[in-house]
């Protein structure tokens, strides 16, 4: 542990604590899909992490998202979200776009709003060491909309909920 009072420790800068746990609060965050032939795909940026190497601990995070009540989108819509330092350009989600939460189904949908998701980190990235030494990485939303449930381009959803993260800066260049 180190030194000092732990209140003005747990004060301190991000980048001076043992074990960091932040909260990113997603509130009605647009994520525009473009789904005219497809599955639908779109992504948000919802925050950013600090600079340095971090450790990834876990993540959790819980997410409900909402229609525009448009008649393009089907009232009982289904689909799967993911979160990662990558935005995703296509409707496949992989690699450094589901490097912070795995994807995650969301369960069908009633009235265009889509039952609460709880997402959480996948084990294999535990442990991971993440490089944000050119504070770069930002924590992107993915979002994808099955084919049979959209058809067109420019929907945007809102996207409502939290995500925990856990980590350590190992330091920085």
């Amino acid at each position: 542990m180190a030194k000092g009072y732990p209140r003005g420790l747990s004060r301190g800068r991000p980048n001076t604590q043992e074990i960091i746990r932040q909260v990113v609060r997603v509130r009605d965050v647009q994520v525009t899909v473009a789904g005219l032939t497809g599955v639908g795909f779109g992504t948000a940026v919802i925050g950013d992490i600090p600079e340095g190497n971090l450790l990834f601990l876990g993540a959790v995070s819980y997410l409900t998202f909402t229609g525009p009540g448009s008649a393009n989108l089907q009232d009982n819509f289904d689909g799967d979200y993911a979160i990662g330092t990558a935005p995703t350009a296509d409707a496949t989600l992989a690699g450094a776009e589901v490097d912070i939460i795995a994807s995650t189904a969301l369960g069908a949908a009633t009235a265009e709003v889509s039952p609460r998701a709880r997402g959480t980190h996948a084990v294999a990235v535990t442990g991971t060491v993440l490089d944000n030494t050119d504070n770069s990485l930002e924590l992107n939303l993915n979002l994808l909309i099955d084919d049979a449930n959209i058809d067109a381009n420019g929907i945007v959803m809102r996207a409502n909920g939290e995500v925990i993260l856990t980590y350590i800066v190992l330091g920085d260049d």
